[in-house]
């Protein structure tokens, strides 16, 4: 009886309000933009009249020590963000979470979400983005997904006043859940008041909860009580200007000022907690005409992808580096070849930084000879495709460690001991199993770069890492190939296993 009563009420929804309210805002809509092109001045009358009752952030006095006993509120829409437009974040949600179908559909919206008030326009891609989908999911992109595009898109001079204060709460109509993940982890925030969301079981239902989309000037009242917040941050909107005029200083982001300047973008070393892992498929902000072009990609990037698989499985090194590059991909070799020591009864341990599943197949393609690869995770598919040998690990150190021993007096093999890829320029821990099996290592410094799709996924399926890898319009790889490891270095001429690992793993980070 549960989807007949929420069909019903969607129903009503889009009836009164979609059909009966769109056609006078559109026209009022196209009235007020007629009065714009002939009436344009710097800056409308709103946000003179803001100038006039609230200063700048840009004006807040940051060096005073009595902001460390300070409450601050503000919305991350249009405040702690500089992104104009919400629609990006709620199309990462659609993509990560619901898939290729939903985000189409989300961008379809687009067609007419541009005659819709803010509410109005709010609820219709919260319907479509939510609808449906479980809240663990939804949960997973706002811890995993969200994030990295959130500090990409964060802006400094609402964040030096942010940084300040002792204590933060944020009021926004956003969805909750969209945003706390990102807030508590990386903003270091006390409390989200944000839009909550019906629910049936464990699954959204996409519409509001019977609270509807908050109003940050009455939830503000209903937190704080007869008690004033200390400062209030908010965008130049005549919907801000109610809410923070309840706190004891006022001052309001404007969006001339990160147009007129550039360095208002958060730099990365200035991020609030360093960005390591992240996860999702999207490489790009997803904004209405970077999604188009996407989806127009996209039948190009099927066929394309295949094309470059076949290349690498079917034709011998030289050929497949020839076609690939032809074909857009970009193989850049640096080093030199390591010498092989005919006594030597071992191969050679090439000991690589892991960025994609695919480090080996381009270190093989590099050298131009075939090695074996070891991974932790590896599904049939990527077994199948694969144009070299690989081997699952067991994640058992002493079975692990006799199966690369049979491996290497079979020939050279390849690790990444770092365990799982890193898209950010960080290395990760390295295991030392691998400077004990070998006395010829050579460290591999490895670096993939791509546009549109990641090449790596925590949550989604394994098999289509390498497929969505090579959708990308121009994908490169950068394969630096260093020195042997010098003999004093190994653990045959004394060393520990640890030092071996630290040493190789401070000349692939240099």
């Amino acid at each position: 009886m549960v989807f007949p009563v929420v069909f019903l009420k969607l129903a009503d929804w889009v009836l009164y309000q979609l059909l009966a309210n769109s056609c006078y805002r559109a026209a009022r809509k196209v009235r007020n933009y007629g009065f714009f092109l002939r009436n344009q001045t710097p800056r409308s009358s709103s946000q003179q009249q803001a100038a006039s009752l609230f200063p700048s952030a840009s004006h807040c006095d940051v060096g005073n020590n009595i902001r460390s006993s300070q409450t601050l509120v503000c919305d991350i829409h249009g405040v702690l963000l500089t992104a104009k437009t919400f629609f990006p974040y709620f199309m990462l949600l659609a993509f990560e979470a619901g898939g290729i179908l939903r985000a189409f559909l989300l961008l379809l919206s687009c067609s007419f979400l541009w005659v819709l008030d803010y509410e109005l326009k709010l609820r219709v891609m919260i319907f479509i983005s939510f609808c449906g989908l479980r809240k663990k999911d939804i949960e997973s992109v706002g811890r995993a997904v969200l994030p990295k595009f959130y500090l990409e898109n964060l802006n400094l001079q609402a964040y030096e006043v942010w940084s300040k204060t002792s204590s933060r709460v944020v009021f926004t109509s956003i969805p909750r859940v969209m945003v706390e993940g990102f807030l508590k982890e990386y903003m270091a925030v006390d409390d989200v008041v944000g839009t909550e969301l019906h629910t049936v079981g464990n699954r959204f239902t996409g519409l509001l909860s019977s609270s509807g989309l908050l109003v940050k000037h009455k939830a503000l009242k209903a937190y704080f009580g007869d008690k004033k917040p200390d400062v209030g941050l908010g965008s130049s909107s005549l919907h801000d200007h109610h809410f923070i005029s309840l706190c004891k200083e006022a001052y309001v982001v404007y969006k001339e000022d990160g147009r007129n300047n550039q360095s208002c973008l958060m730099p990365r070393d200035k991020y609030p907690k360093p960005l390591i892992f992240h996860d999702g498929r999207l490489a790009f902000l997803p904004t209405p005409f970077a999604t188009l072009c996407m989806f127009l990609w996209l039948p190009f990037g099927i066929v394309l992808a295949i094309f470059r698989i076949l290349v690498g499985i079917c034709l011998p090194y030289r050929l497949a580096i020839f076609w690939g590059s032809l074909s857009g991909v970009q193989l850049t070799f640096q080093g030199c070849f390591p010498s092989s020591n005919s006594e030597q009864k071992k191969g050679v341990l090439y000991v690589c930084t892991h960025r994609t599943l695919l480090d080996p197949v381009f270190l093989s393609t590099a050298l131009c000879k075939p090695l074996t690869a070891v991974t932790y995770s590896l599904s049939k598919m990527s077994e199948i495709i694969a144009p070299i040998k690989t081997v699952r690990l067991t994640r058992d150190r002493k079975q692990d460690g006799e199966t690369m021993q049979k491996l290497l007096s079979e020939g050279d093999l390849v690790v990444c001991p770092e365990g799982t890829t890193c898209r950010e320029p960080y290395l990760l821990r390295f295991s030392s199993l691998f400077a004990e099996l070998a006395d010829e290592i050579v460290p591999v410094a490895m670096n993939a770069h791509v546009s549109m799709f990641y090449g790596t996924t925590a949550s989604g399926l394994k098999w289509l890492d390498p497929i969505f890898f090579l959708m990308n319009p121009r994908p490169s790889y950068h394969v630096q190939i260093l020195g042997k490891v010098p003999p004093e270095f190994t653990c045959a001429g004394g060393r520990s296993s640890f030092e071996v690992a630290n040493y190789i793993q401070r000349k692939l980070a240099d």
